[in-house]
């Protein structure tokens, strides 16, 4: 049986059959409707005001391409200038391929680009380091924990440091709902809260963010990219297989195949959700460290810092933060956000009382670690 002719131009043969409207459009019908999608996005929610000098999260994918094209098609008629920022988190035999493909793609395009990296933000840690000390923790699957925050900061940085006033990034519609259902399954209010909006205003000193792909299924980003014919850099980070959202796509999956609107159904819902007093999540504040918006004494960034500096890094991930405390760096001891991530063990500063039968809480006397309980320290569920 013959393609139909396209529904748009009613001229072209059609390429495709739209997933959620079931309409039949040719390939150049198709990229027009999708970056008049994003452009209504953009406007709608005023997103990027006129004049705004734009940071777009770039990391190679697929996503961040797209995103990246489409706002330089738009550019002239939003009055906005691009800038690309890069996070280089330190993964050996993963990121370099991918900020080629980033360097490609800003050479091809004609857009500047500065690549920040973990190594020299965060005081010689990158997520190999991070993996180390994670693994001998037990906590191996909390690798994108920490890379998700950090790699938030990096972006902030980055962000600042070419004079950006709005930052974007390139998460999809499938992203948006993964993040909603894993929310729900931690029973975490304070996101639940907060993720259904298409970014954040920049409360205190931090910039606005927005997500101009939210309301874009997966699909369509893919077959965005196939008939602009876009190169982007598809392969899967070395530590995401064990990563918590995994269990929320393939659920994620599995209701998209019962109810084809199930993706959208989950975005909106998280836009209209309405918390009882009690659970809503209290003002932020600031990190007493950085000043960077914070809902506990530290930021999550500098929360999991201190933790991995402590040699503990489960205490930065969930339950454990309620036993960081901020202390000053004791005398002849390296900061605990900027000290050496291999640093040679040492005798703990703490005043404990240690013996043989009572030893240090941190259960390894290590430099620059602070004592703590021994039931603050049970396994904290994933």
């Amino acid at each position: 049986m013959p393609a139909p002719t396209c529904f748009s131009c009613h001229k072209t043969r059609a390429a495709l059959r739209r997933p959620r409207s079931g309409q039949a459009l040719c390939g150049s019908c198709f990229c027009a409707a999708f970056e008049a999608e994003v452009l209504h996005t953009v406007l709608a929610g005023h997103l990027l005001p006129q004049g705004a000098v734009v940071a777009v999260g770039a990391s190679g994918g697929k996503d961040s391409t797209v995103l990246a094209h489409v706002l330089r098609e738009l550019a002239p008629r939003l009055g906005i200038t691009l800038h690309l920022v890069a996070v280089d988190e330190g993964i050996g035999g993963y990121r370099d391929a991918a900020l080629e493909a980033v360097r490609s793609q800003a050479a091809r395009w004609e857009l500047p680009l500065t690549i920040v990296a973990y190594e020299d933000l965060f005081g010689g840690w990158t997520m190999d380091a991070v993996a180390r000390s994670t693994a001998g923790s037990g906590r191996s699957r909390s690798c994108c924990t920490f890379c998700g925050v950090l790699r938030r900061r990096a972006l902030e940085e980055g962000a600042r440091l070419v004079g950006a006033t709005h930052i974007v990034t390139g998460h999809n519609a499938d992203d948006m709902a993964e993040t909603v259902l894993m929310n729900f399954l931690r029973g975490d209010a304070g996101r639940l809260a907060r993720g259904g909006v298409l970014g954040s205003a920049g409360e205190g000193c931090a910039l606005p963010r927005c997500r101009p792909l939210q309301f874009a299924s997966q699909k369509e980003v893919v077959l965005y990219a196939h008939f602009r014919h876009l190169r982007y850099f598809s392969e899967e980070c070395v530590y995401a297989p064990e990563a918590f959202r995994g269990y929320a796509r393939d659920l994620l999956k599995l209701l998209e195949a019962a109810r084809p609107s199930a993706v959208l159904d989950l975005v909106h819902s998280a836009e209209r959700l309405a918390l009882a007093p009690a659970a809503r999540p209290p003002p932020p504040g600031t990190c007493s460290r950085c000043g960077a918006l914070a809902s506990h004494k530290l930021c999550q960034a500098c929360a999991l810092l201190d933790g991995l500096n402590r040699g503990l890094p489960r205490l930065a991930i969930g339950k454990g933060r309620r036993v960081l405390q901020v202390e000053p760096p004791q005398p002849g001891n390296p900061s605990l956000v900027t000290s050496d991530p291999v640093a040679p063990p040492g005798p703990c500063p703490c005043k404990h009382p240690k013996d043989e039968t009572n030893p240090c809480g941190n259960g390894g006397d290590r430099a620059g670690t602070t004592c703590v309980s021994q039931s603050a320290l049970s396994p904290v569920a994933e």
